[in-house]
């Protein structure tokens, strides 16, 4: 499989209780462990779910508010005047 490419890892059943199994393979790639908390969101068209670990969901959000605050410091900040030792 190539880089950015789709995989399929079978089909599962919802439970009574509203409940899936992840598939074993897709557990062991993606290193789903017990216990690991997954954000479940709507794909685009309201016609399928998709799920990431909150973790991954967390770092792009810390990535993201840096970039931010780096853009945002670019055309307020003064050249600082470094002390040498």
């Amino acid at each position: 499989m190539r880089p950015h490419e789709m995989e399929v890892y079978g089909t599962v059943k919802v439970g009574e209780r509203g409940q899936v199994v992840i598939p074993v393979g897709a557990r062991s790639k993606l290193g789903i462990k017990a216990g690991d908390s997954l954000l479940v969101i709507s794909t685009p068209h309201n016609d399928g779910l998709a799920m990431i670990k909150a973790e991954i969901v967390r770092e792009m959000i810390g990535k993201m508010n840096l970039g931010l605050s780096q853009i945002e410091g670019e055309g307020t900040r003064k050249p600082s005047k470094k002390k040498r030792r």
